[in-house]
């Protein structure tokens, strides 16, 4: 695990065995970022922050839904971030929070074993990289735990604008005629709004966590606008994706639209063709074998038959044409 004090001449990197000295006599923020499978976890949550022993377990096990667990000097927080499967497969890395004014503690994963390590450590790399390089110097947990949130939104944003780039290519694709194989195009466009609608679902969920805790006032009165910010950027990310979702859906329906005209049109066509035939497999079928025979061929009444063959074909034709089927 990475244990970093964070004070306004600069950041420093600390030991494990110190975090007890660290919380108790130290000055700044102490952040804590424990990754996934560290076998030290339970024992430092535990023992040397104390949490409670059900924050604890949902820590180190998979959350299904965003949450948060409020406490006397804390509060726990469970969000999700998009990463990107296979076959359009949308994994939800989990982020667990432990936010105090003097701390902050960030547990990753557990996530599927498809997910690579990297991928569970984006928004804490990104923070830790501001902080060590000096351009990020939060005086609270508070200030610090918005930061890992602010990064968490901007990979929902950026997931966002790949699968946007994506519907762009769909509707490029429909209004230029370019139906293709019905059911692969069909498969690819629902793969893209599965992915819009999981990047929803997650900043939705998420803007509820942080409308409760902006309702209760977790981080003090003081620090109301930090909540706020996160609601809200949480609140626009579900807005977008659902508006993209919008825009996919008609194009979507533009396209089934176009396919079923197609579809139409050939049946209609079909349809002719069977009205035409009719009278002539019908008459052929009834007198053909009456008319030509092996031994000697009615040759006026195979004229006659083919000539009302003839007409009746035509008179279903303009019958056809009149009722629009051509």
């Amino acid at each position: 695990m990475d244990v970093r004090l964070i004070t306004p001449d600069g950041a420093r990197q600390a030991k494990p065995g110190d975090l007890v000295d660290l919380l108790v006599d130290a000055d700044g923020v102490l952040w804590v970022d424990i990754p996934q499978d560290d076998p030290d976890a339970v024992r430092v949550l535990t023992e040397v922050f104390c949490f409670h022993p059900k924050a604890v377990t949902d820590a180190v096990s998979r959350s299904p839904v965003p949450k948060v667990h409020l406490y006397a000097d804390h509060a726990f927080v469970v969000l999700h971030a998009p990463e990107p499967g296979t076959g359009g497969h949308i994994h939800f890395v989990e982020l667990d929070l432990f936010v105090s004014a003097r701390y902050v503690v960030t547990v990753h994963g557990p996530v599927n074993p498809a997910v690579p390590q990297e991928a569970t450590r984006v928004e804490t790399d990104a923070v830790a990289a501001r902080v060590d390089a000096g351009r990020f110097r939060p005086t609270t947990g508070y200030e610090l735990s918005t930061a890992i949130v602010g990064a968490l939104t901007g990979r929902m944003r950026d997931h966002l604008a790949v699968r946007t780039t994506d519907v762009w290519r769909f509707e490029q694709q429909v209004t230029a005629g370019e139906l293709g194989d019905a059911e692969r195009f069909l498969d690819g466009m629902f793969r893209v709004r599965h992915g819009l609608l999981s990047v929803r679902t997650m900043a939705a969920q998420s803007a509820e966590v942080y409308g409760r805790m902006h309702a209760r006032e977790v981080f003090g009165p003081e620090h109301q606008r930090l909540l706020e910010d996160n609601e809200d950027q949480f609140r626009r990310i579900a807005t977008m994706a659902h508006s993209q979702e919008d825009y996919l859906q008609g194009v979507i329906e533009f396209y089934q639209t176009r396919t079923n005209t197609k579809m139409t049109i050939a049946a209609e066509r079909l349809a002719v063709i069977a009205a035409v035939t009719l009278p002539v497999t019908a008459l052929s079928s009834v007198l053909g074998m009456n008319v030509i025979v092996n031994q000697t061929t009615h040759w006026t009444a195979l004229i006659v038959l083919l000539a009302v063959m003839l007409v009746l074909s035509v008179l279903l034709l303009v019958w056809a044409k009149r009722h629009g089927w051509w």
